[in-house]
């Protein structure tokens, strides 16, 4: 059996109403289960999968993670299947995922922001958010782009999360 999470892709920034999608199966259909945590708080569910006769389906859900108590902005979408001999969890796929709700209260959409020479995250929270003292939702926003918050470079695209 196999599973391929396409959806959401690896620091997708997201709201409270998490969109799972891929392609899983290699049985005549299979029962396989989702978790969405960030190492205390979680929530968890199952899905059918396949094609049914053994073949691969798609499968597309959505988690509402809006009652979970979260406090970390980086959170993990596990998917996986069961053993049904000793209850191993089997295939699970990881896609480390950012919340936005909490980076910026009342989170719904990110713009994007294509960085000029000349400009810091200072600046681009003082013209997106009113105050440069709220860089940190913008370096929060983009760990695979921001490595350094003092670094930003011409080029970059960065999301710029709205509410």
């Amino acid at each position: 059996m196999s599973i391929d999470v396409q959806m959401p892709r690896p620091y997708s920034l997201v709201d409270n109403h998490i969109r799972i999608g891929g392609v899983a199966g290699g049985a005549f259909e299979a029962q396989y289960s989702y978790r969405v945590h960030e190492g205390h708080d979680e929530v968890t569910g199952g899905f059918m999968a396949g094609d049914g006769v053994g073949g691969h389906g798609q499968f597309q859900l959505v988690v509402d993670v809006s009652s979970a108590a979260f406090k970390l902005e980086r959170i993990f979408v596990e998917v996986f299947h069961t053993s049904p001999k000793d209850g191993a969890e089997l295939d699970r796929v990881v896609v480390p995922i950012v919340l936005g709700p909490i980076i910026l209260p009342g989170y719904r959409v990110y713009l994007e922001h294509v960085v000029v020479a000349g400009e810091t995250l200072w600046g681009l929270s003082t013209r997106y958010y009113g105050s440069g003292n709220l860089y940190h939702r913008i370096v929060a926003a983009n760990p695979g782009t921001i490595t350094d918050p003092n670094l930003i470079r011409p080029g970059d695209v960065l999301r710029i999360p709205q509410t």
